[in-house]
């Protein structure tokens, strides 16, 4: 039979363990338990061997862990694109001129093809003038194609300065990275000579970007003038054209403007090259000749 005796109880027996404490380490106020328990901080040490480790030799999955046991943020990889919105990136509806200039014969079942398709784009085009004439009440033609002639110098004019802060006055940010691209290391001279035909308004178009009220407006504008254009390089040697003779020249240029910008301008959008158009002359190419033992041995 086993029995369970107190401590307190073994008087009989003539054993006295009053002196004797029969429990644990125990603090005899319990009040401040909690707060005694935080006197002590448990301290992970770090490891050394793992801190001198090249952080290229960490996966990504131990980068992750280490972030979220400090509560870190991981970085996020940016990929925003820069856009302005005082231009659009691209010609909307562009106008495609007709073969041989739309000189064909009515008669003829191109030139009625033709004159069909005019008819129709002449409709789009009064709609566009309409919501342009929503914006400037006093929009007409004649002066707008002085306007447009204007611009269309001086643009050329800032191009040939290499003046970049007066580039983007008169041509939009759509069309000034190439322009800046290929007027690069190069001389270029230029004249305006006059014009063989009076300009034409040929393509109006109008859209919304966002809102139905920030309206974007783009006028095709046909330009047949003479031009003298002469392109060297940066070693001074002709590349492309000539100082003296000058050049017929068709273009098709198209003009925007942001109508809902109360300080909006007109400038140069992009130009149309027709299919029918026969091909630019390529520029002048130059090739290091190979010289002989003789020839190198002069100094």
């Amino acid at each position: 039979m086993l029995l369970t005796f107190c401590a307190g109880n073994l008087w009989f027996l003539g054993i006295n363990l009053g002196g004797v404490r029969t429990t644990i380490n125990k603090h005899w106020n319990p009040k401040f338990k909690k707060l005694r328990s935080q006197k002590v901080l448990k301290i992970d040490l770090p490891d050394y061997q793992e801190l001198n480790k090249p952080f290229n030799e960490f996966t990504r999955e131990e980068i992750r862990s280490r972030m979220k046991e400090r509560g870190l943020l991981p970085n996020r990889w940016w990929s925003d694109r820069p856009f302005f919105i005082s231009s659009t990136g691209s010609v909307f509806e562009p106008y495609v001129p007709p073969e041989g200039d739309g000189k064909v014969s009515v008669i003829t079942a191109q030139g009625a093809k033709q004159k069909l398709e005019f008819v129709e784009k002449k409709g789009k085009s009064m709609m566009a003038l309409r919501k342009i004439r929503n914006f400037e009440e006093d929009f007409n033609y004649k002066e707008f194609v002085k306007v447009a002639q204007d611009v269309y110098i001086q643009a050329h004019e800032a191009m040939i300065n290499k003046d970049r802060d007066k580039i983007i006055q008169f041509i939009t940010e759509r069309a000034y990275p190439e322009v800046v691209n290929n007027i690069g290391d190069k001389t270029i001279v230029w004249e305006f000579v006059g014009s063989l035909e009076p300009p034409a308004v040929v393509h109006l178009r109008c859209t919304d970007v966002i809102t139905r009220e920030n309206i974007f407006a783009q006028i095709t504008v046909r330009f047949h003038t003479q031009q003298i254009l002469a392109v060297y390089d940066r070693f001074g040697r002709l590349m492309h054209g000539s100082e003296t003779i000058p050049k017929d020249v068709l273009e098709y240029v198209v003009f925007e403007k942001h109508m809902a910008n109360k300080y909006g301008r007109w400038r140069v959008h992009d130009k149309i090259i027709p299919d029918w158009m026969p091909p630019k002359e390529p520029s002048l190419r130059t090739f290091a000749v190979d010289l002989t033992d003789d020839e190198q041995k002069v100094p």
